[in-house]
């Protein structure tokens, strides 16, 4: 039975916000933005059909308060919640919260969210699908008595993990048993602290992965299929800074090997929407589950752009309780997309995060070029949120072409008022590593290991420097060949002449 969705409130700010607007503006859909104080005149905001105040800037006074965004969406009569990525997206008491209030949730069903959030579980319903795991084993955070004969017979170096959780928190890499100890409690303890859950465990750790995540698209009926890979390698601290689609490893027999593995944890787990399975692919092209992200994922442009398919609009199908409309055998790809996520942040001082106003904000366009951007020019840059301000997703008819117009889309993205990341990306795509595809997780690690990649880009100061002489001496030329008039004829005065003179006429 369907249910046709009239009016959705995304409970989010941002790009993603303005993302799904888009969707919901083509399917003729009412939008509702949710704001806070500082929020007011974001661009999320002014893209919405309706807009809320729903409190002070910090995100647990607002987009994290489950009370305030259910009030909203029962008094403007939503039908549906869009939880967008990061905040409520997978949180599974909110969505459960949703049901409870007669309200869609758009995403995976609340029971589904918590345990594929459980990394324990997760690997569990992994094994029972029949999913390569790393070799591991829980530790029950009550002494880990038996932890080091585990780590021996796993191998060092180890890898201690949150069994909640993510973003590279309550994670340590162990490379000998004299700091297992250590490790084990800072990690319990971190993971404790941001997640108020301090169960960990341990894995064997893998050198030099590659990180392939694959989308999956499933409905209320039954139906999964997966829609090809994307390669996320490129990380900084665990966070991915640059994404791709197709992997420049993938095999089509491998592809059809972690495809199927994807589909098979889907179908185990009852999921229903769009999510993403990921792995680690070690050097021998063996390949391990890793986890499932419940929501909506950043990078899922790259694959709108090789599929043809629009993610948003097919999440609130499915939400809608229609039918997949595709099975496996319509999914191919077409040319390569590459992903770079423009962030507020000066990679001179250790990528901290950059705030104020944008003074100059211009789009880069052109064939193959799109941008997810949350703000626009004067939209102010707060300290309260995630730094990432855009997502520039380039497509080309192969990898080689996607390279070059990425290239070409960063010389003309201009944003001033606040440092980014754009001269990073730059260095990275003239990287020859990276142009050949031989890249790892370790890859901006190994390729920059003081986290200075300013210094390598010195065709860009050599450009810079010659285009400010450049400037410089069309200024000072104009000066001087102005300053000897002595009476400095006016505009309005040469265009006339000159009209004059083309229609055959004299003064």
């Amino acid at each position: 039975m369907t249910q046709k969705i009239n009016k959705i409130l995304i409970a989010n700010r941002g790009e993603i916000a303005v993302r799904v607007m888009r969707a919901c503006r083509d399917l003729d859909i009412t939008s509702v933005a949710v704001f806070s104080d500082c929020d007011q005149t974001a661009y999320h905001v002014r893209m919405a059909d309706e807009a809320y105040n729903i409190g002070p800037a910090p995100s647990n006074e607002s987009y994290l308060v489950h009370d305030k965004i259910i009030d909203v969406a029962k008094r403007c009569g939503a039908d549906a919640i869009h939880p967008g990525y990061g905040f409520l997206a997978e949180n599974a008491d909110f969505a459960q919260r949703c049901i409870d209030e007669g309200l869609i949730f758009i995403g995976p069903k609340p029971e589904t969210i918590r345990s594929l959030g459980d990394k324990l579980v997760a690997r569990k319903m992994a094994q029972k699908a029949d999913l390569p795991i790393t070799p591991g084993a829980q530790l029950d955070g009550q002494g880990w008595a038996d932890t080091h004969r585990l780590a021996e017979e796993v191998g060092y170096p180890v890898l201690v993990k949150a069994a909640a959780g993510g973003g590279g928190k309550g994670m340590r890499v162990v490379e000998s048993q004299e700091l297992l100890d250590e490790a084990l409690e800072t990690a319990a303890r971190e993971a404790k602290s941001a997640f108020g859950d301090g169960r960990v465990y341990m894995e064997k750790y893998l050198a030099r992965p590659r990180h392939i995540e694959i989308q999956i698209l499933c409905d209320q009926h039954g139906n999964a299929i997966h829609l090809c890979e994307r390669e996320c390698s490129i990380q900084r601290r665990h966070q991915k800074v640059i994404e791709e689609s197709p992997s420049p490893l993938m095999t089509p027999e491998l592809r059809e090997k972690m495809g199927s593995a994807a589909v098979s944890i889907a179908l185990e787990s009852g999921y229903v929407g769009a999510g993403t399975v990921e792995f680690l692919v070690d050097e021998d092209m063996s390949f391990y589950f890793l986890e499932v992200n419940t929501r909506l994922q950043v990078e899922h442009p790259v694959t709108e752009m090789v599929t043809g398919l629009d993610l948003v609009k097919e999440q609130i199908a499915v939400a809608e309780g229609r039918k997949l409309r595709l099975t496996q055998s319509d999914i191919s790809l077409n040319g390569h997309a590459i992903e770079c996520r423009i962030y507020a942040e000066n990679p001179e001082e250790g990528f901290m995060p950059s705030t104020g106003t944008l003074k100059n904000y211009r789009l880069p366009s052109g064939p193959g070029v799109r941008v997810d951007s949350g703000v626009v020019i004067f939209n102010d840059i707060p300290i309260y949120y995630d730094p990432m301000i855009a997502k520039m997703i380039v497509w080309g008819q192969n990898r080689e072409e996607a390279i070059a117009r990425t290239k070409r889309a960063l010389e003309e993205y201009r944003i001033s008022g606040v440092k980014t990341t754009i001269g990073f990306h730059r260095v990275v795509m003239d990287n020859p590593k990276f142009v050949s595809g031989d890249i790892s997780t370790k890859f901006l690690q190994e390729e920059y290991p003081d986290n200075n990649y300013t210094q390598l880009d010195d065709n860009l100061r050599e450009k810079a420097a010659i285009a400010a002489a450049l400037e410089t001496f069309i200024r000072e030329r104009k000066i001087a060949v102005n300053s000897g008039n002595k009476r400095r004829q006016s505009n309005w005065t040469a265009v006339y002449r000159r009209n004059l003179s083309h229609f055959g006429g004299s003064r």
